[in-house]
């Protein structure tokens, strides 16, 4: 009997943070090779629950999964996520409300 075909899936899941200045939520992406988009999400699953034990934040019920479209093991360029969202607000807009609202901890390029 041959092997089930594994592909790769990218996983994102959502955790809260308690900060002493209020709320803080993360979106964590895992990669995962798997037979199954069920099989991904499951497997996420279980190492957010670890994450979040070993970090001390709460794990959301929300898991988002991503089958890459590649052919053998991930290499550079390669998407790992894609969400399509609809929306009837214009670029910039969309970009504070969802991307860059200014409560983001993150790097950021110089000039860019």
């Amino acid at each position: 009997m041959a092997a089930a075909k594994k592909d790769w899936y990218a996983v994102r899941c959502v955790f809260r943070w308690e900060a002493s200045e209020g709320r803080c939520y993360e979106e964590r992406l895992t990669l995962w090779r798997a037979e199954s988009t069920e099989e991904a999400i499951a497997r996420a699953e279980e190492e957010a629950r670890r994450y979040a034990s070993d970090n001390g934040v709460r794990r959301l019920d929300f898991a988002q999964s991503y089958r890459l479209a590649t052919d053998g093991r991930p290499g550079d360029g390669d998407e790992v996520f894609s969400l399509l969202r609809d929306s009837g607000l214009d670029e910039d807009a969309y970009l504070d409300r969802y991307f860059d609202t200014g409560e983001e901890h993150q790097s950021t390029v110089p000039g860019g």
